[in-house]
């Protein structure tokens, strides 16, 4: 008999077990809760990015590889996030909170020549961690115990290339290889006897798609420019192994199976839990002074092997609108005349679809860049923070609802490391 996390019914055994859920309890589904969202200053300006060609010389943008015409020093990112989740469910009027931090952005990036530039990132893309019980009394006697476990992440690491064609166009492409494993379980148990079924899914990700980018950015009178910017994730090379194993044993001492009969296993390699993606984007702005821009992603949905049932994923959007001011950064005499402000918000239609009840998400973000205090124009480093307050899930049909405020720092150093010398 094949068993399917349902999340409805789990809402009272999340809480009751909130300190070990390790994301939203949304990332139990599939490989995970996404965490991959590029980098601290465009997440604090509603993740737009696909037309996002940043004025300075000190950063790369990954999400659009064509989108880094400026980009004239290496530069060495450093980033972390901290997450703060607060749930509520109208089951039993329950409330929980849950905190996390890690490292979310490494990346390094120059330019090969004045029209050529590579980046090179790592990420993490998604994760999952959960440990729930629940418990159905089947008659005064007889109680029947359901436990849920999932833990395990993706990993992802970017090569990208840009390639200026003149002054307006520019093109670029970016390599994702993923890699990680992922494990879930279900066990279940009766008042009284001793022997457990479970019901497991172990995934091994190692796997390859690409990411097709472009832009057109038209300079128009008193500094002005208007930029368009598209995306597009398409292909996978390699795979996702799974293993479905239905079985039933004894524990011993601690986690230690005993007896071990296998009622069901299957193995199978799945090549479309990548979904394909696509982005627009359109902004405008003044030279080194502000900008705005807005963005469509779309996200076809795909089929994923869950506990030995298909997990239907729905295609998906989202809409972003963000941007970014600057005072002045040459004057000198005051500092918070050199900070970059940055705001933004999105709404984001979500690709899991629960008891009939759609899941999304939407939230407003904000940031600042702080310059080092010796940074100039031509040699900006400086430090990201951003803040992003929203919500997620609904407290329909006894869901979860999500509230969180997630922050974020990172560190960006630009240099010129590569310069040639003109005298020996």
């Amino acid at each position: 008999m094949k068993r399917i996390f349902v999340l409805s019914s789990l809402v009272a055994g999340f809480f009751l077990n909130a300190q070990s859920i390790g994301n939203s309890p949304y990332g139990a589904y599939g490989i995970g809760e996404g965490k991959y969202d590029n980098t601290a200053d465009i997440n604090a300006m509603g993740g737009i990015s696909t037309a996002y060609i940043w004025d300075f010389n000190n950063t790369f943008n990954f999400r659009n590889p064509a989108a880094n015409t400026n980009l004239e020093l290496t530069s060495v990112k450093i980033e972390a996030a901290n997450e703060n989740n607060y749930y509520k469910s109208d089951f039993n009027n329950l409330k929980s909170t849950k905190h996390s931090t890690y490292l979310s952005n490494i990346s390094i990036a120059f330019p090969l020549s004045r029209t050529v530039k590579f980046g090179l990132g790592f990420q993490p893309y998604s994760s999952k961690s959960y440990d729930v019980v629940t418990n159905k009394v089947v008659n005064d006697e007889v109680t029947e115990y359901h436990s849920f476990h999932g833990e395990g992440s993706v990993s992802i690491i970017q090569a990208a290339l840009s390639y200026q064609i003149n002054k307006e166009f520019a093109v670029g492409l970016r390599s994702n290889f993923y890699f990680g494993k992922l494990y879930d379980i279900e066990e279940v148990a009766f008042t009284g006897a001793e022997l457990v079924s479970g019901y497991s899914n172990s995934y091994r990700v190692k796997a390859f798609n690409f990411t097709l980018g472009t832009t057109y950015q038209k300079k128009m009178p008193n500094d002005h420019k208007l930029t368009v910017g598209a995306t597009y994730t398409l292909g996978n090379t390699g795979n996702m192994k799974n293993m479905y194993t239905n079985s039933t044993y004894f524990y011993l001492i601690g986690e230690t199976k005993a007896y071990e009969n296998i009622v069901e296993q299957q193995s199978n390699y799945d090549k479309k839990f990548l979904p394909q993606e696509g982005s627009l984007g359109l902004g405008y702005g003044k030279d080194t002074k502000w900008f705005l821009g807005t963005q469509f992603d779309y996200k076809k949905g795909e089929n994923f092997n869950f506990l030995g049932n298909t997990l239907a994923y729905q295609d998906s959007y989202r809409y972003s609108l963000g941007g970014w001011y600057l005072p002045n950064f040459n004057n000198f005499r005051s500092y918070f005349s050199r900070v970059i402000y940055r705001y933004g918000a999105y709404y984001e239609k979500g690709n899991l679809q629960i008891n009939g009840t759609n899941i999304n998400k939407y939230a407003i973000t904000a940031g600042v860049t702080l310059p080092f205090q010796k940074s100039t124009i031509n040699r900006m480093s400086g430090i990201d923070l951003g803040v992003e307050l929203g919500n997620r899930g609904t407290l329909k049909n006894n869901m979860i609802r999500q509230n969180f405020v997630n922050l974020r720092i990172g560190i960006n150093f630009a240099d010129k490391w590569f310069s040639k010398r003109l005298y020996n």
